[in-house]
């Protein structure tokens, strides 16, 4: 037979073993896709993308990290920036936290009383590029706004300090 191939000898699979391991593995896969929650990889390399967003165009960025628009809002992971100037909030999607736009998050405490807020402005006195992490308790975008252990990422981008968090 001319063309026609046996199963289990395809060039896509190259063996049924091969095909069996790869079925096998997919709801391994796929249930690791279906998880509400970013990671730290994640928080990071959303960072990273909005240091390089805030570089090309401060305006557009602000706008794009408060309306959770350019692939700066996924599932729970979202930029915030403040001022390095005067501390205050420019940008923050949580809808459960708009209202710390204008507030210095210098002045942030967490449900505990951490003063998270100044731990993660301690970033801007650091050159640009390089992370500080701090762990405190925050409310997750959505309606419960219980706070829940949160790891964020902060780092100097320009002249705001912006991070990046993730739920644990």
């Amino acid at each position: 037979m001319v063309g026609r191939r046996r199963w289990g000898t395809t060039p896509w699979f190259g063996s049924r073993e091969r095909l069996s391991a790869v079925l096998a593995l997919s709801p391994t896969v796929f249930a690791q896709q279906s998880n509400t929650s970013g990671t730290a990889d994640e928080a990071k390399a959303m960072l990273v993308k909005a240091i390089a967003a805030v570089k090309a165009d401060k305006a557009k960025a602000l706008d794009m990290f408060n309306n959770g628009k350019g692939g700066f809002l996924d599932r729970d992971l979202y930029v915030f920036c403040a001022n390095v100037s005067d501390g205050k909030f420019v940008a923050i999607y949580n809808p459960n936290t708009k209202n710390l736009l204008g507030t210095d998050i210098r002045t942030i405490k967490d449900a505990n009383g951490k003063m998270s807020g100044a731990e993660q402005f301690a970033a801007a006195k650091k050159p640009e590029g390089q992370f500080t992490q701090v762990s405190y308790m925050f409310p997750k975008p959505g309606a419960d706004a219980t706070p829940v252990p949160k790891v964020s990422f902060t780092s100097r981008a320009g002249d705001l300090v912006c991070g990046v968090g993730y739920y644990k």
